[in-house]
């Protein structure tokens, strides 16, 4: 038998509360429909349902169409994937915002840290550029600025300790942490009214588990996939580059710790 076609209320599959309160297009659910006005709307929970029924009338359009959210996307791939180019040429065509997540996240500790930490950045060890004991005489501008550094490092919250340890050995972040980060993108301005494209999150799938759990949808999520030799291409010469910026780094070194030991012997 052919079933009547169902007349759908102004947001058609999507959830009219999530719309109105969070400004976010999420599928409601068959389970969670009600009629209205000869209308069926579909709700993302039966609490967002019965919250509808109470006061239909603040979430159904009146003299203008509903206003729907801007574009937003969650692209994601392997790192090397060139998922950073694309994302800022996809977001300058579109007037939309690019967020880097992983250089978000450097940007969010780099006051205290003063430098990008995690593998990517190769950073010398300490030990390694140390001037030695017997030498210290002939460096004591150097070496107290190192101990004031040292003193007056900040120390870091477990928030940023979290992040830290993220960046440096992809450590999983905590909810807590994703909490003041992620949602702001979806419910703050100027993100709230423009859209963005999020570039590298979600990357596992607890993260895409969070992003539904706190009612965060993407109205797209974009894979890149690659050949092993294009990330080669890609990412060769820049680690080459830092490579010889690193042999410089200790060559220079060398040369200082030689003129500190010709002033020792003198």
């Amino acid at each position: 038998t052919k079933q009547k076609k169902r007349h759908m209320g102004d947001t058609k599959h999507f959830c009219p509360v999530s719309l109105k309160e969070n400004f976010v297009l999420y599928p409601g659910l068959q389970e969670h429909a009600a009629k209205y006005r000869e209308k069926i709307y579909y709700f993302s929970t039966s609490e967002y349902r019965d919250k509808f029924l109470k006061s239909p009338e603040e979430y159904v359009a009146h003299k203008e169409p509903l206003q729907a959210p801007p574009l937003r996307v969650c692209l994601l791939g392997i790192h090397g994937a060139g998922k950073s180019t694309c994302a800022r040429q996809i977001a300058d065509k579109l007037g939309i915002f690019h967020i880097q997540f992983e250089e978000y996240l450097q940007e969010l500790i780099l006051p205290k840290t003063k430098k990008k930490v995690g593998p990517s950045f190769d950073e010398d060890r300490e030990d390694d550029n140390k001037i030695p004991e017997e030498l210290e005489d002939f460096s004591q501008t150097m070496t107290k600025t190192k101990t004031e550094k040292s003193k007056q490092e900040v120390k870091l919250t477990d928030e940023e300790e979290a992040i830290k340890a993220n960046l440096m050995d992809n450590m999983e972040l905590p909810p807590e942490v994703l909490d003041k980060i992620v949602p702001d993108w979806w419910k703050k301005e100027p993100f709230r009214s423009t859209g963005f494209i999020l570039d590298g999150f979600p990357r596992t799938s607890d993260e895409a588990r969070y992003l539904s759990e706190r009612g965060l949808c993407p109205d797209v999520a974009v894979y890149i996939q690659v050949e092993e030799d294009d990330v080669l291409d890609r990412l060769l010469p820049l680690r080459l580059k830092q490579w010889k910026d690193k042999q410089h780094k200790k060559k220079e070194y060398k040369k200082k710790l030689k003129e500190l030991k010709a002033k020792k012997r003198v």
